[in-house]
């Protein structure tokens, strides 16, 4: 396909031609002298998007211009999402010639600018096969690419970042700072905590440091606080690490009591949904934490030896555990509440190609991007549907001739895109820079595995997957050493050639070795043989542009852009699939792959109508008529009848991981009835199969999942949910009793107490009156001269929050509402209980709870006075006195009221719970999963959308919305 200053490339356009400076670049689906919009028919859409809980309208833009061949649910996701301009005015893009020109032709601007290209005709080429690729959906960049390039504002097309944080408060301040504008822009970023010392060492000042654990819980707060404030709905985050530090068992337990936490709200009342009112007072729910373990740690579990735990100042072991023990720490968290996850340090760092400039210590929020600190990846994916060809005689093939050309052509525009990007930090855009980062992936694999009648979990469908990802990464890499040979190896490659070229080896190596299991993927393995000798061949003779090339990510909406079944390296969800109409409307349809694989398989025609027949009836190949138990397997998906076994999913992640730079971002789900002692096995088998990272999910183990239904005590002791009978089902009707809350206004006469405070050198006055047996009523604030705008929006303030606390609103939820709410003035305080403020109204909830909430409520929401912080530090916990026990009403001397008289009050509860009611059976469903739910009578561990209230799909590690298209990942 190219050819270079350093002679003739493979596939080069003239065979023997000499090649000019940069890169010649040959069609692989234009045709000269037609642009490829000349070739599709164009059409107009309505975009209305509703949410369909309450019928309101999300988003709506008339008169957009697309294919014919378009789904309505990509044009409406593409319109929705990735259209730029204010809609409604004339600067608004109206068709999808527009996005793509708008990135495409910012992407051949850089690469003429740079040199990438031997002749303006190369130039068109690469522009027209890049227009071409994106058109038909044979593969989608990230989204930061379709939100941010070729705009007016910074062009970021990293959707991964990887940040670091040292072991003093200045780099820990730094790190909430870079997090969170890392958030602000909508997308994610991980690191590792393990260079921060533990709660178990001593500060230079003699004191106990706070450990790494206590700085999480600032973070968390820091991500909610973002997440809600802005439009992005989730703060992606990850949070490492390591197994040798002394914080590690709480490190691992922290979600565990969390969870406990919610149980015992939610039983009490309180909406613990994801995303509910009261879901905000639970810390360590915006991150994903794994532990980072290594080779020693594994070997020791699998001995039944002990292992150090290791000061990090010193380096010295400071403590031994029983490995045995720890491990199963780990399970029995992740079986309770799916974290931590686990990463594999040796195996990660065994095939990391810049060791020389350090090593690799964290991931970013999704595992699938791992390489050095302070550094950003930008991702690409292809839909491999695009590259399977089936004659009419039924036999398949998948064309490694043509992926390989798209993969050349993508990777060469994603490490243009290098040139001109903008990066949140300074720090990461000077390492992305010098190491030019790329994350090439692929969507529809599972997909793909069905239409050519592979089971997902067998030889032959593990064999093709890992070919074409070998495929993938060695065309990667050798088009990385021809870019090195006319634009330059990447800046850290010399300091890195021997190590980088070890890697190289290492994945040359396993694709030798690599099983070749039949006619379908044998001429795969074959052409990724071919490339890999090229890469050693010129990786020796020019070096490499890029340190990393390829990983296999969530594929979340950008997969619904290119109308892919299947995300990432994830099995089909289901047989029956949620599909929408032109001109509105919805039907369920069989998936196009099963006749696909019918046909492969050798059924007849009539054969093949009759099972699709029985599945569009059914939902599963169960008893279909004529279909052999033997083909059963191949029409396995990840939920269902005939779900995978997590063994399964893991076998499938080591056959591509060899093949990667990077890792893969995949969840394993387990059912509800797995045990601890299966999660430890999937941990270990991780670690025996070469895997990098892993993480499981265990049906039903978190509370905070908002399902379709639910019921306590409908299913026995421990289960609160119930399965979505079929639309057809009757279901009983339960009368709802409707509490509203009543004012309870105070006496004439009321305690109360006036504190005045200085926040940041401003000064207040705050009055709270209290009811003379039913704590806090009232408050009112006093800032600046009467009449000023301070002052009335401070006594407006005041009265909201006053009538809100007549009717019964807890003072802990606004407590939980408005601590670490940050504007100016912000700092030092004269209270000696709370001396740094974000705002005057953190330091106002935070004073008021210290003088109104009991002990435990305080200490739930991390608020404690100097006394209870000083005790800590002694006894390195915390125990309430009866003093403190008692603190509930106006004054810490108050008496406490009985329950007796708290019941005849006719002041309602401070917490008005809704009795559960059971929801009726859904006669529409509204995604591919609800439409599951509805054909199967089970429910999906899946969070509502908070765009459009569709009940979302694991895309990965994450979840994707098929109504809209939002994740709830990083990219």
């Amino acid at each position: 396909m190219t050819e270079t200053t350093s002679g003739p490339a493979r596939g080069s356009r003239t065979k023997g031609s000499k090649a000019g400076k940069g890169l010649r670049i040959e069609r692989i689906h234009t045709t000269p002298g037609v642009h490829p919009y000349d070739e599709v028919v164009w059409e107009h859409r309505d975009v209305v998007m509703t949410n369909w809980r309450d019928g309101s309208i999300n988003f709506e833009q008339r008169g957009v211009e697309f294919p014919g061949f378009w789904s309505v649910n990509a044009v409406n996701i593409v319109t929705s999402k990735y259209f730029r301009g204010a809609v409604g005015s004339p600067q608004r893009e109206k068709s999808l010639k527009q996005l793509i020109d708008r990135v495409v032709r910012t992407y051949r601007a850089a690469g003429e600018e740079h040199g990438y290209f031997s002749s303006p005709a190369d130039a068109e080429i690469f522009d027209h096969e890049l227009t071409y690729a994106l058109l038909h959906q044979v593969f989608s960049f990230n989204s930061p690419v379709w939100f941010n390039v070729g705009t007016a504002q910074p062009q970021q097309v990293s959707a991964c970042f990887i940040l670091s944080v040292d072991d003093s408060m200045e780099s820990i301040l730094d790190w909430y700072k870079e997090e969170g504008m890392i958030f602000k822009g909508g997308s994610g970023a991980g690191l590792n905590l393990s260079r921060i010392r533990s709660s178990k060492e001593l500060l230079s000042s003699g004191g106990n440091a706070s450990g790494p654990v206590s700085f999480m819980r600032g973070a968390d707060a820091s991500a909610g606080t973002i997440k809600s404030g802005g439009a992005t709905r989730r703060a992606a985050k990850m949070v490492v690490l390591d197994v040798d530090h002394p914080d590690v068992e709480a490190f691992i337990e922290t979600k565990v009591k969390e969870e406990q936490k919610i149980r015992a709200l939610r039983d009490a009342g309180f909406d613990m949904d994801l995303g509910g009112d009261d879901i905000t007072s639970v810390q360590y729910q915006n991150a994903n934490n794994s532990v980072r373990v290594n080779d020693e740690f594994m070997k020791a579990y699998e001995t039944g030896s002990k292992f150090g735990l290791r000061g990090r100042m010193t380096g010295e072991v400071i403590e031994e555990v029983d490995a045995k023990g720890l491990f199963r720490k780990l399970a029995e968290a992740a079986w309770a509440c799916a974290d931590p996850g686990i990463q594999y340090d040796d195996t990660i760092n065994h095939w990391h190609t810049s060791p020389e400039t350090g090593r690799i210590t964290a991931s970013n929020p999704c595992s699938e991007y791992m390489h050095l600190d302070n550094s950003s990846c930008n991702l690409a994916s292809l839909n491999l549907m695009k590259f399977l060809r089936q004659d009419d005689d039924g036999h398949q093939t998948f064309e490694a001739e043509r992926f390989a050309k798209v993969v050349e052509l993508v990777i060469t525009a994603m490490d243009i895109s290098i040139c001109f990007a903008d990066f949140p930090t300074e720090k990461i855009g000077e390492t992305t820079r010098a190491f030019r980062q790329l994350g090439i992936g692929y969507a529809n694999l599972g997909a793909l595995l069905m239409a050519t009648g592979h089971a997902y979990d067998s030889d032959g469908g593990r064999g093709l997957a890992g070919a074409i990802t070998s495929l993938m990464t060695g065309t990667s890499y050798r088009r990385s050493a021809e870019l090195a040979s006319v634009v330059g190896a990447y800046d850290g490659y010399a300091r890195n050639a021997d190590a980088h070229k070890r890697v190289m080896r290492q994945h040359s190596d396993a694709n030798t070795a690599a099983e070749r299991v039949d006619d379908l993927d044998t001429p795969v393995w074959a052409a990724a043989t071919e490339a890999w000798q090229d890469v050693l061949r010129l990786g020796e003779k020019n070096g490499f542009r890029n340190a990393q090339a390829s990983v296999l990510a969530p594929t979340g909406t950008i997969g619904l852009m290119m109308d892919c079944d299947t995300t990432g390296v994830e099995p089909d969800l289901a047989l029956v699939k949620f599909k929408k109409l032109v001109g509105g409307g919805s039907m369920q349809i069989v998936n196009n792959t099963v006749p696909a694989a019918l046909k492969r398989l050798g059924y007849q025609q009539e054969q093949i109508e009759a099972i699709v027949a029985h599945i569009a009836e059914h939902g599963h190949v169960i008893d279909a008529p004529g279909l052999k138990n033997e083909h059963y397997s191949v029409f396995d998906c990840a939920m269902g009848e005939r779900a995978i076994s997590a063994m399964g999913h893991v076998r499938m992640m080591a056959a591509a991981q060899p093949f990667l730079s990077g890792a893969i971002s995949k969840t394993v789900n387990l059912p509800e009835t797995a045990t601890v002692e299966e999660v430890e096995e999937v941990y270990f088998k991780g670690w025996k199969l070469g895997l990098k990272a892993l993480a499981i999910y265990r049906d039903n183990c978190k509370v905070g999942q908002p399902l379709s239904a639910k019921k306590k005590g409908s299913q026995g002791a421990g289960a609160e949910t119930v399965a979505v009978a079929p639309a057809a089902a009757t279901t009983a009707v339960e009368k709802v009793v409707e509490y509203r809350p009543v004012r309870k206004r105070l006496p004439k006469g009321r305690p109360g107490i006036t504190t005045s405070f200085t926040v940041g050198g401003a000064e207040g006055y705050m009055t709270a009156n209290s009811y003379p047996d039913d704590g806090l009523g009232e408050v009112f604030l006093k800032m600046s001269k009467q009449g000023s705008t301070l002052a009335g929006m401070m006594d407006a303030f005041s009265i909201a929050v006053s009538v809100g606390m007549q009717y019964g609103v807890p003072l802990e939820t606004y407590v939980s509402k408005f601590t670490n709410m940050r504007f100016e003035p912000a700092g030092l305080t004269d209270d000696p209980d709370v001396r740094m403020a974000q705002s005057i109204v953190d330091y106002i909830f935070r004073r008021l709870a210290l003088d109104f909430l009991p002990f435990e409520t305080r200490s739930a929401l991390g608020i404690h006075s100097a006394p209870e912080r000083q005790r800590h530090l002694d006894t390195g916990s915390y125990e309430p006195t009866d003093e403190e026990m008692d603190v509930e009403g106006l004054a810490q001397s108050a008496p406490r009221e009985s329950e007796a008289a708290r019941s005849e009050s006719p002041r309602p509860p401070l917490s008005v719970a809704k009795p559960p009611a059971a929801a009726p059976a859904p006669k529409e469903a509204h995604s591919s999963t609800e439409l599951l739910e509805i054909q199967l009578g089970l429910n999906a561990d899946a969070p509502l959308c908070f765009s459009c209230g569709t009940k979302m799909r694991r895309a990965g590690s994450c979840y994707v919305c098929e109504g809209c298209g939002s994740t709830s990942g990083c990219s």
